[in-house]
């Protein structure tokens, strides 16, 4: 193997390898076989690391704070098969939509341990969240919960509910997807009074039981200090509220947002880190307050999906344009995975079958679509390329596929979970038939 790739191979599923063939190996498959039998772009989940990442959650959060519940935050990717392993490994399941919902009812998951968020969900979704008895809807707003509280009324049940908060911290991450600053769509800012609106409500409302308060800092957070914070602010909010309206704290959610290694520098917290950066500060100030420790839930995605996942494509035209760049275009791209245009989202990649050979050319694999902004990896030294090589990019088991698209009216991609050497598909390409299954003429 080639002594750069050594550093890559870190932020691949655990115990990947190279065999003696200088292929890359994830979960005992080799992905170059991987590729010729389920065809690219292909993506590898890997069951051993997304049960290992789901084990590290619960021992790291539960060992410094038993009342804790560690939830999966589906929007990362949901589909049945995850779902039973997320439910097997004892998680909770975060949803934000009727369809995330839907799927974990198809794996019979346990509505206790489901929480229900999103800033504007329908009359229908809280409809069948309610048939459902679901654990917590969080409440994102005013309006919704009237809404949830008329609904509840007509069914005769009294749902649990939590509000989400807005503490109004900055986590330093992208624009995009920074959600507790004061201008977002999401929660209910501290500062403006609606929060205090909102403690008054719901402790009001005849079939809602108000059980404490979430809030969501953005993702992904490379650094401790913003949980801390806004844990601070959530709790004073609460003492603040429980002396003016006799409010309860029962249970406290900071989120998720938990940085992954896209690549291998620079390196961010560690599952450990994170845990205690969140219960130190969480126990402290409960204390410093007067206020008993309420339960804890989190809600990683992105921790435990991302590094599971690779995305394996076929390397089609080569274009050199002397002292400038090179290009090589794969058979995927922004249709499978939109982070590095939206977000400008950073990657690394292996060439699976020359994954020994030495790296040696500087080149930026670029997407099939009609896009100049379909860049996956910029300027990354990988070893000299031929149409058919098979790129294999790390780190992307979340988001990728549940923002994926039809762009350009090409299908989406297949899934395979390999485990002990044996790949199972998960979901089956998408056909050009799949494409105008929807439309009339």
């Amino acid at each position: 193997m080639s002594p750069n790739n050594s550093s890559i191979l870190s932020i691949f599923p655990f115990n990947t390898k190279v065999n003696s063939q200088g292929h890359l190996v994830i979960g005992g498959c080799d992905a170059t076989a991987l590729a010729q039998e389920f065809g690219t772009p292909l993506y590898v989940l890997d069951e051993f690391t997304i049960r290992t990442k789901c084990q590290e959650f619960r021992f790291e959060f539960s060992k410094r704070y038993p009342d804790i519940l560690v939830i999966y935050a589906a929007k990362a990717f949901i589909n049945p098969s995850l779902a039973n392993i997320i439910k097997q490994e004892g998680l909770g399941m975060d949803v934000v939509s009727g369809g995330e919902l839907s799927i974990a009812q198809s794996a019979a998951f346990p509505p206790e341990k489901v929480y229900f968020h999103g800033n504007n969900k329908t009359a229908s979704e809280l409809k069948l969240a309610l048939n459902w008895g679901i654990g917590r809807v969080v409440v994102d707003n005013l309006f919704e919960l009237d809404l949830l509280n008329k609904m509840a009324q007509e069914t005769n049940k009294k749902q649990d509910i939590l509000l989400r908060i807005n503490p109004g911290v900055d986590p330093h991450t992208h624009r995009f997807t920074t959600t507790g600053i004061l201008d977002s769509k999401f929660g209910l800012p501290l500062t403006t009074g609606q929060a205090e609106a909102a403690i008054i409500r719901a402790s009001s409302a005849s079939h809602l039981s108000l059980l404490g308060l979430h809030f969501h800092l953005g993702s992904p957070i490379s650094e401790i200090n913003p949980y801390q914070v806004a844990i601070e602010l959530a709790l004073k909010f609460a003492q603040k509220m429980k002396a003016k309206h006799g409010f309860d704290l029962r249970e406290l959610s900071p989120g998720g947002g938990f940085a992954v290694q896209y690549t291998p520098r620079p390196k961010i917290p560690s599952v450990s880190d994170y845990a205690d950066a969140i219960v130190s500060k969480l126990k402290y100030v409960s204390d410093k307050l007067n206020l008993a420790h309420p339960r804890c839930t989190i809600e990683p995605g992105r921790g435990v999906l991302a590094q599971a996942g690779v995305a394996l494509y076929s390397i089609g035209s080569i274009k050199k344009i002397p002292k400038v760049r090179t290009y090589a275009a794969v058979d995927g791209g922004i249709g499978d995975n939109i982070r590095p245009a939206l977000y400008q989202a950073k990657y690394e990649a292996i060439v699976a079958n020359k994954a020994n050979q030495e790296m040696t050319t500087k080149v930026t694999i670029a997407g099939r679509y009609c896009e100049s902004g379909d860049i996956l990896v910029k300027d990354v030294v990988l070893p000299p390329l031929s149409p058919g090589d098979i790129i294999a990019i790390p780190a992307s088991g979340a988001y990728s596929i549940p923002m994926s698209s039809n762009y350009n009216a090409v299908p989406r991609p297949a899934i395979v979970m390999v485990k002990d050497g044996e790949p199972r598909l998960v979901r089956r390409r998408e056909s050009y038939q799949d494409l105008i299954s929807l439309d009339i003429n």
